[in-house]
C-alpha cells in the first residue's frame, strides 16, 4: 500500500510537471506567435540602457523583421513606410559620403547612420537581410549619439540579427515586376560542441529594373557574424557588412530660381512623361560600403557591466550621377547635367566604451550609463561636373525641349558623357572634400526611480570637435582653417506611470548641435561660429495595455534651432553672414500598435509638423524650409494570420501611406510643390514549418507620385513580387 501511495505520488508529480511543462511550452508558443504579430517596443539603444517603452521619456518607433517579412520588404528604405512621422526624401545612389537614403523627421533631414547603437553608415541601398529590428528615435539626440551621427529630427538605428545556439536558416528566391529577381540565404551554426562559438551568415543579391525607359539597380549584401562566450561573464561579438551597388541613379529633377516659377507651381503643371527617364544608357555608378564591428561585453559584478565597442565604416564610389533641372524663363524645357565621383572615399572609425550600472542608493534605484566616445572621419571625396550637357555651336549651355515629339533624349548617355569629360581633361574644376574630423566625448546618463511610479532621466555630454581640413571645394581660406570646439549637451526626461506598466505621462528636454565653418561678417572680419544647436521640449502619454498587445504614444513637441548662419545680402559683401538665425519646428505625433484579436495586427500613425524660418534671409523668412517635407503624414498597416485550424499559417496584409503637399522650393520669388499622395500596398503569405510562400503588390492603385529633397523624384508604379522560402 505504501509503495502504491509512493507511486501515485510520483505519478501525480510527473503529471503535474508535464502539465506545467505543457503550460510553459504553450506560453512559449504563444509568445512566439505574439512576437510574430505585433511589435515589442522595449529598447536597449534609445538611452544606451535597457528601458521599457512605458518608462522611457523619449519617443521612438520600431518595426521588427516579422512585420517586414509579412510585407515582403527586403530593403531598409522600404521599411521606412512603417514609421510614424518619417517621410522618404531621396533614395540611395551609392555615392561615397552622401549616397545613402535621406528622410525627413520632425521637419529636419536625417539619414541612416547607426547600427546597434554605434557607427554603421551605409551609402547605398541597405538590404534588410540582416535586420532584426529598426528603431527610429525622435527629436534631437546629440547627448548620447553626438552631432555627426544624428540630426535634429532624430536618429535611425538598425538592430541586427545575432547568432544562436542551434543549426538553422533559410534560402529564398524572389521574382517579379520590372525584371526584379533576388536570392537570399540565412545560415546559422554552432562551431563548437559546447556552443560557445557561434556563426551566422546573411547574404542576398537583388536585381531591379525600372518603370521608366532607362534605369536599373543591382545590390549585393554579405553580412557574417561571429559570437564567442568563453565564460558566463564574458562575450565577444565580431561582425562585418559588405553592401555593393551598381546602378543608374533614380531620375532627379532640381528646381532653381527663375521666372518659370510664375508659370508653374506644381510638378503636375510641367506635364512630364512619367515613364520617360529623359536619359540614355550606361550612366552608371558603382558604390561600395564595408563596415566592421567588434563588441566585448563583460559582467563586472551583479550590478555593473562593461561594453566595449569598435566599428569602422568605409565607402567608395566611382561613376556618373546625371540630373535634370529647371531655371530661367521657360517651363517647357529643361537642362541636363552630371556630377560624377572618381575614386571617391570616406572612412570613419568609432570607439565607444560604456559602463552600465543598476543599483540602489538608499531606497532609490539608479540605472546609469557612463560612456566615452571617439569618432574619426577621413574625407577624400572627389566630385566632377558637366554643368549643362547640351550646348550650342558657341559652347553655351542650352535646354532641351520637354514636349517635342521624337526628340532624342538617349543622346545623353555614358559614352557621350565620358567623351565630354575627356575633352575637359586638364581644365576641370572639381569639387574636392578632404580632411579629418575628430570627435571626443564623455557622457553620463542616470534614470533615477524616485518612487515606484516616478522616474527622472538626467544626462550630460561633453563634446570636443576638431576639424582638420585638407583641400576644400569652396576654396575659401576661412573654410580651410582648423576648427576646435567644446560643447555641453544636456538631456532631461520625466515619466510618471499613472497605472504601473500600463499608462504613463512623460516630458523631455533634448538637445543636439552642429559644428559650423568659419564665416565672414558684414565688416569683412573672419569669425569663429558657435555650434548651432537645437533644443526640444516635448510632452505626451504612452500606454501598454492587455499585456503589451496594445501600445500607443501621443506627443506634442517644440524644437527651436538657434545660432543659424544666415546671409546679410550686402551688395558690398555678398558673402557676409551673421549668426542669429532661428528655426522653429513643432507638431504632434500619434502612433498605435495593436494586437486586437488573435492573429490580427494593426500599425497606425499620424503626424503633423509646422516648421518655419523665424529669423532668416528675407526671401525665406516665415516660410517652411524646402527640406522639411510634407506637414501631414499618415501610415497604416493591418494584417490577419490564421493561427489555428486547416488554414493555419495563411495570412493577408493591407497598408498604405498618405503625405500632404510638399513645398520643395519655397521662396519669395516662387513656390514649387509636389502634390499629396496616397499609396496602397497589399500582401499575402502562407507560412509552414519547412517553407513559406509570399506575394506582395505595392502601389496597386498605380499612383503617380513624387518624393523630393528640394527635388522631384518619381516613384515606382504598380509592381508585384513573389517569394519562395525553404527553411532548415
Amino acid at each position: 500500500m505504501k509503495n502504491i501511495l509512493i507511486c501515485a505520488s510520483v505519478l501525480g508529480s510527473v503529471v503535474t510537471f508535464a502539465q506545467q511543462k505543457d503550460s510553459i511550452n504553450a506560453k512559449s508558443i504563444d509568445e512566439v506567435l505574439l512576437i510574430n504579430t505585433y511589435i515589442k517596443k522595449d529598447s536597449e539603444y534609445s538611452n544606451k540602457m535597457p528601458l521599457k517603452a512605458i518608462e522611457n521619456p523619449q519617443v521612438y518607433s520600431s518595426v521588427d523583421k516579422n512585420i517586414l517579412e509579412n510585407q515582403g520588404i527586403y530593403t531598409v528604405d522600404d521599411a521606412f513606410k512603417n514609421i510614424t512621422g518619417l517621410q522618404p526624401m531621396w533614395t540611395s545612389n551609392g555615392r561615397a559620403g552622401d549616397g545613402g537614403a535621406y528622410v525627413s523627421l520632425r521637419g529636419f533631414v536625417s539619414a541612416n547612420s547607426l547600427r546597434n547603437g554605434v557607427l554603421g553608415a551605409v551609402t547605398g541601398t541597405i538590404d534588410a537581410i540582416n535586420l532584426e529590428k529598426m528603431e527610429v528615435l525622435k527629436g534631437p539626440s546629440g547627448t548620447l549619439f553626438g552631432s555627426l551621427l544624428s540630426s535634429y529630427g532624430g536618429v535611425i538605428n538598425r538592430v541586427t540579427k545575432k547568432p544562436y545556439e542551434s543549426f538553422g536558416g533559410n534560402i529564398s528566391l524572389a521574382g517579379g515586376s520590372y525584371d526584379t529577381y533576388r536570392a537570399a540565404v540565412d545560415i546559422n551554426t554552432p562551431l563548437t560542441q559546447d556552443k560557445k562559438l557561434l556563426f551566422r551568415l546573411n547574404s542576398a543579391y537583388t536585381n531591379e529594373g525600372t518603370f521608366q525607359t532607362e534605369g536599373f539597380r543591382r545590390n549585393l549584401a554579405i553580412a557574417p557574424s561571429l559570437s564567442y562566450k568563453p565564460t558566463d561573464r564574458l562575450s565577444i561579438n565580431l561582425d562585418m557588412e559588405l553592401f555593393q551597388m551598381k546602378n543608374m541613379s533614380d531620375q532627379t529633377f532640381f528646381f532653381y530660381s527663375g521666372s518659370y516659377l510664375q508659370k508653374v507651381n506644381n510638378i503636375k503643371d510641367l506635364n512630364l512623361d512619367y515613364k520617360n527617364s529623359y536619359l540614355g544608357k550606361d550612366l552608371t555608378n558603382t558604390g561600395r560600403s564595408i563596415n566592421f564591428f567588434g563588441q566585448i561585453n563583460y559582467k563586472i559584478s551583479n550590478s555593473i557591466t562593461s561594453s566595449t565597442n569598435f566599428s569602422t565604416s568605409s565607402s567608395y564610389s566611382n561613376g556618373f550621377m546625371p540630373y535634370l533641372y529647371f531655371m530661367g524663363d521657360s517651363a517647357d524645357s529643361m537642362y541636363r547635367s552630371d556630377q560624377s565621383t572618381r575614386d571617391s572615399r570616406k572612412k570613419s572609425l568609432n570607439f565607444q566604451q560604456n559602463f552600465n550600472g543598476d543599483f540602489r542608493i538608499g531606497n532609490l534605484r539608479n540605472r546609469v550609463v557612463l560612456g566615452f566616445d571617439y569618432l574619426r572621419v577621413n574625407n577624400n571625396q572627389n566630385f566632377y561636373d558637366v554643368n549643362g550637357f547640351d550646348r550650342d555651336p558657341q559652347g553655351n549651355s542650352i535646354p532641351v525641349p520637354l514636349h517635342q515629339p521624337g526628340f532624342n533624349y538617349t543622346n545623353f548617355n555614358g559614352t557621350a558623357l565620358q567623351e565630354r569629360y575627356d575633352a575637359m581633361a586638364g581644365n576641370e574644376n572639381p569639387y574636392i572634400i578632404k580632411g579629418i574630423q575628430e570627435n571626443y566625448a564623455v557622457y553620463l546618463s542616470n534614470v533615477l526611480n524616485i518612487t515606484n511610479n516616478l522616474n527622472v532621466l538626467m544626462a550630460l555630454r561633453v563634446d570636443n570637435f576638431t576639424n582638420k581640413p585638407g583641400v576644400t571645394g569652396a576654396a575659401s581660406s576661412e573654410e580651410s582653417k582648423r576648427l576646435n570646439q567644446t560643447f555641453f549637451s544636456p538631456k532631461l526626461g520625466i515619466v510618471y506611470e499613472l497605472i504601473k506598466d500600463k499608462v504613463s505621462i512623460f516630458g523631455n528636454y533634448q538637445n543636439s548641435f552642429k559644428n559650423l565653418s568659419y564665416f565672414v561678417d558684414g565688416s569683412g572680419i573672419t569669425r569663429t561660429p558657435l555650434p548651432e544647436q537645437a533644443n526640444q521640449m516635448e510632452g505626451g502619454i504612452k500606454t501598454s495595455l492587455f499585456n503589451g498587445k496594445v501600445s500607443s504614444t501621443f506627443s506634442y513637441y517644440n524644437i527651436k534651432v538657434k545660432d543659424v548662419l544666415r546671409n546679410l545680402q550686402l551688395a558690398s559683401n555678398p558673402q557676409a553672414q551673421i549668426q542669429d538665425g532661428t528655426i522653429v519646428s513643432k507638431g504632434v505625433e500619434l502612433e498605435i500598435n495593436a494586437y486586437l484579436v488573435k492573429g490580427f495586427t494593426a500599425i497606425a500613425g499620424f503626424s503633423y509638423n509646422d516648421s518655419k524660418y523665424t529669423k532668416a534671409d528675407p526671401s525665406v523668412a516665415d516660410r517652411r524650409p524646402n527640406t522639411s517635407g510634407s506637414p501631414y503624414l499618415a501610415n497604416l498597416y493591418a494584417s490577419y494570420q490564421f493561427l489555428d485550424g486547416r488554414l493555419k499559417g495563411l495570412g493577408f496584409g493591407l497598408g498604405g501611406n498618405y503625405a500632404s503637399e510638399n513645398k520643395i522650393y519655397n521662396s519669395a520669388d516662387g513656390v514649387f510643390s509636389l502634390p499629396s499622395y496616397v499609396v496602397l500596398n497589399a500582401s499575402a503569405y502562407y507560412d509552414a514549418k519547412k517553407f513559406r510562400i509570399g506575394v506582395k503588390v505595392d502601389n496597386f492603385t498605380n499612383q503617380h507620385y513624387w518624393i523630393g529633397y528640394t527635388t522631384a523624384n518619381p516613384q515606382r508604379l504598380i509592381n508585384a513580387v513573389g517569394t519562395l522560402t525553404y527553411k532548415f
